[in-house]
């Protein structure tokens, strides 16, 4: 038994194998999932029936579990925020900088090979996507959490 909000086994190993720099994709119920992210990435589908696991459920197991370097968010191109934003960037740690991309260019950015996990959930919320960036433990709390 864990200690940890995270219990998702395909999760823990692929979190497990990536390292700094790999991203890690957590997408809403309207992301092309068969054509879009790189195809070597592996995909978690949680997406049981629409709303059920949204992308903030997951973000909020993920975000303890990894240093986060940065973030992108998926913009919808107009000057007022989609209604999933707020809660995602909620659930970031302070000072990591988010940043806004056009769809198409949010697509590009999931078929990198630096994907490292795939996560499908069944968020309704447009533009609810979020690809975050693994960062780096350094040295000082790396030991800490080996003791």
């Amino acid at each position: 038994m864990l200690r940890s909000k995270l219990l998702h086994p395909g999760i823990l190993q692929a979190l497990g194998e990536a390292g700094h720099g790999s991203t890690i994709l957590i997408s809403d119920g309207n992301f092309p999932h068969g054509t879009t992210p790189f195809p070597g990435a592996p995909v978690i589908y949680l997406n049981l029936s629409p709303g059920k696991m949204s992308v903030t459920d997951v973000l909020a197991a993920v975000a303890p579990s990894i240093p986060i370097e940065s973030v992108s968010l998926m913009d919808n191109g107009t000057p007022v925020a989609p209604e999933a934003h707020a809660p995602i960037r909620a659930l970031l740690p302070a000072n990591v900088p988010v940043a806004l991309i056009d769809r198409t260019s949010f697509y590009e950015a999931t078929k990198s090979t630096d994907v490292a996990l795939v996560i499908a959930t069944a968020d309704t919320r447009l533009f609810a996507c979020v690809l975050l960036t693994i960062g780096v433990i350094p040295p000082a709390e790396a030991v800490s959490l080996g003791s």
